[in-house]
């Protein structure tokens, strides 16, 4: 996401970094391909407009233009002035009411049934009890959808087939929800190909039975300003608290999460970044802007390990490094680890753009060799994986067979494995561990 305008912005400010000093000729070549990147990334032309100029105020002071590294002085605006426009400090959802009601509006076809289960896990994950109610009794199976989707992530939902007033469904799934004490009830309302009077209408009698602690409006960030364009009539009708942008994963723009905030003054509150029904992360403005400008988002990336990384099997892992005794079934787990953790190509974009991370978050790595590595090591007994020195040629030709790779490939792997076992044993002699 936001690889578009990220590689612009960063090509932008390395041209100025060549520059001894910053003068008002460089000042306005710069700004001017700021623009012309941001509205080439889809952002609203009034964002862009509000945006360029509050940056050429700041720019164009003396502490600016006098500075001794006036090019940092300008990526430091730029990265300010992006955080105001995304929308500041994340402020956590609402859990006003008993239940909380989050209300799921948006277009159909947004990802608006998925987006209310990966809210619902996500909820849980914090300590949350929650409960879906699926009351899109419009599109064909829609209900039947999030039930699958509900039972897939084990979470509460319920499923009244036979009605079919999505405002009774409403009012029964809340009584429900308030008797066996739930902490939250997410609404899934139903979504229309465009926006109507009988749509709306029927928003407003929901909201007004369900009270809201939140409407979230759902939008497809892959189509830009009809995105803001929809959330702008939705908000007209049932006031909006907050929008997830789904497939971010897809839009490599960015031009709606830019746009949308300063346009309607309602925060984002999620992006939806996958399929799976995990990939739901917080919309957290200081860092979607580090990410834009190369600075990276480590702490992401350390979340995202803390989702996916056991830790007392970290612990263990850790003696065994401390005491050199690191096996080839270790290191499939390592390799099970890193793969819960997503793409690895996605998790190299988190890392900064400048300083020791440069080469490694420019690196094209193929997915295949994760695959062919945890093939491979499946491939051994039990005790070449223990002790792969015992690895002759005719295991190797077994293993080659079972893994559907070559010899060539296993001598690889064995290679970077002594290696990695040098390496441990060097540093275990010079006590860092």
């Amino acid at each position: 996401m936001f690889e578009a305008i990220a590689s612009k912005l960063q090509k932008i400010f390395k041209d100025l970094h060549g520059e001894g000093h910053l003068t008002e000729a460089h000042l306005d070549r710069g700004l001017k391909e700021i623009r012309l990147a941001l509205l080439e990334a889809d952002v609203n032309y009034k964002v862009v407009k509000g945006f360029v100029e509050r940056v050429a105020a700041k720019a164009r002071g003396a502490e600016v233009l006098q500075s001794l590294t006036p090019a940092q002085q300008l990526v430091k605006i730029v990265r300010d002035e992006l955080v105001a426009i995304l929308g500041d400090v994340p402020k956590p959802l609402s859990l006003k009411g008993n239940p909380a009601v989050f209300l799921m509006v948006g277009l159909q076809g947004s990802g608006k049934t998925t987006t209310a289960v990966k809210l619902a896990l996500r909820l849980r994950k914090e300590g949350k009890r929650a409960v879906l109610a699926p009351a899109d009794t419009r599109r064909p199976a829609a209900m039947e959808q999030l039930v699958v989707l509900a039972k897939g992530a084990n979470l509460p939902h319920y499923y009244m087939p036979q009605e079919k007033n999505p405002r009774a469904i409403v009012e029964k799934a809340l009584a429900l929800a308030r008797s066996e004490a739930y902490d939250v009830l997410i609404v899934d309302s139903a979504g229309r190909l465009h926006i109507d009077e009988e749509l709306m209408q029927e928003l407003k009698d929901m909201a007004a039975i369900a009270k809201p602690a939140e409407t979230l409006f759902i939008a497809d960030a892959m189509i830009g300003q009809d995105a803001v364009k929809a959330a702008t009539q939705f908000h007209a009708g049932v006031p909006l608290t907050g929008i997830i942008l789904t497939k971010m994963d897809g839009d490599s723009r960015g031009g709606a999460a830019l746009s949308i905030k300063e346009v309607l003054g309602i925060p984002v509150r999620y992006l939806g970044t996958g399929e799976k029904v995990g990939d739901l992360e917080p919309f957290d403005p200081p860092r979607v802007a580090g990410r834009i400008l190369g600075m990276g988002d480590v702490l992401s990336l350390i979340e995202r390990a803390e989702d996916a990384v056991d830790e007392e099997e970290a612990e263990a892992m850790a003696e065994k490094l401390r005491r050199n005794e690191f096996t080839m079934d270790d290191l499939l787990k390592q390799i099970k680890m890193v793969r819960k953790m997503g793409p690895i190509t996605d998790l190299l974009k988190h890392l900064p753009m400048g300083g020791p991370f440069k080469k490694l978050a420019q690196m094209d790595i193929d997915e295949k060799v994760f695959t062919q590595t945890a093939a491979i090591i499946q491939s051994m007994t039990k005790a070449e994986r223990e002790r792969p020195g015992i690895l002759n040629a005719s295991r190797k030709k077994r293993v080659a067979m079972g893994s559907g790779t070559s010899v060539q490939a296993i001598n690889q792997l064995l290679r970077q494995y002594q290696q990695m076992q040098k390496m441990l044993k060097d540093m275990g002699r010079r006590k860092m561990f």
